[in-house]
């Protein structure tokens, strides 16, 4: 597995000479890849208890889990000569996660990662970035994100600098949001199902669960140092401990999650869901309308 570390150090080195929005700009043809390998059993346990997933090796694999595991590989492609956008200030601002089949602990994972398109957005450049695992050949599971890179356009106001102008560290951003969330009513249908209280520490604890130590996400300090007043939760952590709320992790075929601003730490979140569990939302601020994360799943019948 490549040094996610290594790569965040590259990323912060190449940005500068990176312009995201110039014309012509294309993205690396290729893909990177991992042979086969079983999953290591002491990583996985420490994820399943910080996102709060159920059961035990070796059971199914969290569906968050692959991506987690072959975010390395993302990071080593975006930190490349090749690919256009400058990774400090990538703003991760969706993702879509589909299972085909059940992975487990003691399957051997092949893992691949490219870079599927470049498309103009409202504020910047987005890139779609595709995650595939593959058993024995069998695709079994991929993932689609969105990375966003701010900057001014042609008849983009808002590239200049509205909607928050927050930057994120030097690696992918993770749940900074597209637009620093929009203040809203509950949708129709949603209810309040639990609050979470978040210690400051779950940056770093999630980190070492991950390998992502992003520097936005483990102290105040480091955290100012990218326009945050405290360290925000990685929002792949947001996304699985979602998935776990949402019950019967093994059933959970897909889901769409959007990420619209920041989780600071410490702070109190709370999850609600429609009464089928297909709809959900993360919440936060002093009245509750504050939206960080929306998200919908699909399961298996």
């Amino acid at each position: 597995m490549p040094s996610l570390s290594a790569s965040l150090v590259r990323g912060a080195v190449t940005s500068p000479f990176k312009r995201a929005g110039r014309d012509g700009a294309t993205l690396p043809t290729g893909r990177l890849a991992l042979p086969a390998a079983p999953v290591a059993p002491g990583p996985l346990a420490t994820y399943r208890g910080i996102c709060g997933f159920d059961g035990t090796e070796p059971g199914p694999l969290p569906l968050t889990y692959p991506h987690v595991l072959a975010f390395p590989l993302a990071m080593r492609l975006m930190t490349g000569r090749a690919f256009p956008l400058p990774v400090v200030g990538l703003v991760h601002t969706w993702i879509e996660i589909t299972r085909h089949r059940p992975a487990h602990s003691t399957d051997s994972l092949e893992l691949s990662v490219y870079a599927a398109g470049l498309a103009p957005h409202r504020r910047g450049t987005e890139v779609t970035m595709v995650t595939e695992a593959r058993i024995a050949g069998e695709l079994v599971w991929e993932s689609r994100s969105g990375y966003l890179s701010r900057h001014p356009a042609p008849g983009n106001r808002a590239g200049a600098g509205s909607g928050g102008g927050r930057r994120s560290g030097a690696g992918s951003g993770d749940g900074s949001g597209d637009g620093g969330g929009t203040d809203h009513a509950p949708p129709v249908g949603l209810r309040t199902v639990a609050e979470w209280r978040l210690p400051g520490d779950l940056g770093r604890r999630y980190g070492a669960a991950s390998g992502d130590r992003n520097p936005i996400h483990l102290y105040p300090l480091t955290a100012r140092l990218f326009g945050f007043p405290r360290a925000i939760a990685h929002g792949m952590w947001t996304v699985a401990r979602a998935l776990a709320e949402a019950g019967e992790p093994g059933r959970i075929r897909s889901v769409r999650a959007d990420f619209k601003a920041p989780v600071l730490l410490p702070s109190t979140v709370t999850y609600a869901a429609d009464d089928t569990g297909s709809t959900f939302e993360l919440r936060g601020g002093s009245g509750g309308d504050r939206v960080h994360l929306t998200g919908t799943v699909t399961r298996d019948t």
